[in-house]
This record gives structure tokens, C-alpha cells and sequence, in this order.
């Protein structure tokens, strides 16, 4: 009897090659994410520890009256200090009874009663002083500030889109972290024809 063999594969080798390809993908993503993720865990501690230990803190400025040095929509950074500390040409925030803290820079400081301080300020937009003096024992010293970046801030600190960032990120981890089967697909086919790897042969 004389017959034609037909070279059958079974797709096992490419399958399992496609499918630590995208295990090694998987891996380099998932490291990407933890990354990013630890990265923000630890500035959020550094943020609070900051705030606990050396008393920074962030303030926004909405006005201009600081510009062009502090432009209004900035973002800064501020370490409260004694007010005996602050200097001619410092730019610090005052709390004031009953109205919002003023953030101005020192043009004159003198010692009060009670171990307080009498500042001057100005903001660098304002032709003139403040109205009165600020006499005050504490004050929040400007250590950097970023322009614009407060419109950010109030951006995400809007409670719509906090949630929908949270539910986005939350639902993209979950998404990609979801357990899936790694088995390799085992398919089985004959190929004939011309498109077939064949080979003659001769059987008895």
C-alpha cells in the first residue's frame, strides 16, 4: 500500500511563547503600577510628617497682590516659624481676627509686648503698606512656590472629580490585577494542501 503522510501541528510551541510574552508584559506593567503607587504612598507620608514635625504646610494664593513674584493660582510651601525669626524682604502669612491670612512680604519688623512681634507688610503688587502693622507671636514663612498649580489642586479637591478619579484608577487595578488562567491553548491541526508542511513517503 502506498500512501502520503501529513505533517500535523499542534500550535503548542507559538501558544506558549505568546503566552509568556504577555506574562512578561504583565509583570513590567504590574511593577510600573506599584511603583507609581509606592512613590505616592510615600509622598503622602512625607507630606504628613512634614506637617506634624516641622509644621509645613501648603497655601494657595487666589489674589495677585504678590505678583510677579507670586502670581495668583500658585501653589507654595510654608513652615510656620516664630515671628522674631522673620526678616526684611521674607515673604510670610499672618492670620488675622475674623478675615482670611494675608500673605505679604516683611518691610519692617519691630519687638512687641508679651514676647510678640510687630510686622510691616507689603504685598510686591501694592504701591504701599498694609493698613496697620500685624502684631502677631507665630508666622508661616514661604519656603517655594509653583504658578498654576493651585488650579489643580482646587480642581481635584472638587468632590465630583475625586471620586471619578477614584473609581477609574480603582477599577483599572482591579481590572488588570484580576486572576487569569496562564494555561497555554492546545489546538490541534492537520495542514494539507499547498499550504501544508508535507513529505512523501512510502508505506508497505
Amino acid at each position: 500500500m502506498i500512501g502520503t503522510l501529513a505533517a500535523v501541528d499542534s500550535g503548542v510551541g507559538s501558544d506558549t511563547a505568546a503566552s509568556a510574552a504577555h506574562g512578561r508584559r504583565h509583570g513590567v506593567v504590574r511593577e510600573v503600577l506599584l511603583n507609581i503607587a509606592s512613590v505616592l504612598g510615600a509622598v503622602c507620608i512625607a507630606l504628613t510628617l512634614a506637617a506634624v514635625l516641622f509644621h509645613v504646610t501648603l497655601i494657595m494664593f487666589k489674589t495677585g497682590s504678590m505678583s510677579p513674584t507670586i502670581p495668583a493660582g500658585s501653589l507654595a510651601v510654608v513652615r510656620e516659624i516664630p515671628a522674631s525669626e522673620a526678616k526684611v524682604g521674607d515673604v510670610v502669612t499672618v492670620d488675622r481676627p475674623d478675615q482670611l491670612p494675608v500673605t505679604h512680604r516683611v518691610v519692617a519688623t519691630e519687638r512687641g509686648a508679651d514676647g510678640q512681634t510687630i510686622l510691616t507688610l507689603r504685598g510686591d503688587a501694592n504701591p504701599v503698606d498694609d493698613p496697620a502693622p500685624y502684631t502677631v507671636s507665630t508666622v508661616r514663612i514661604v519656603m517655594a512656590s509653583v504658578p498654576g498649580l493651585a488650579v489643580a489642586v482646587v480642581a481635584m479637591s472638587n468632590p465630583v472629580a475625586l471620586g471619578s478619579v477614584t473609581v477609574v484608577v480603582a477599577s483599572f487595578i482591579t481590572w488588570y490585577f484580576w486572576p487569569r488562567s496562564t494555561r497555554p491553548r492546545r489546538t490541534t491541526r492537520a495542514r494539507h494542501g499547498a499550504g501544508a508542511d508535507s513529505f512523501g513517503g512510502y508505506v508497505c
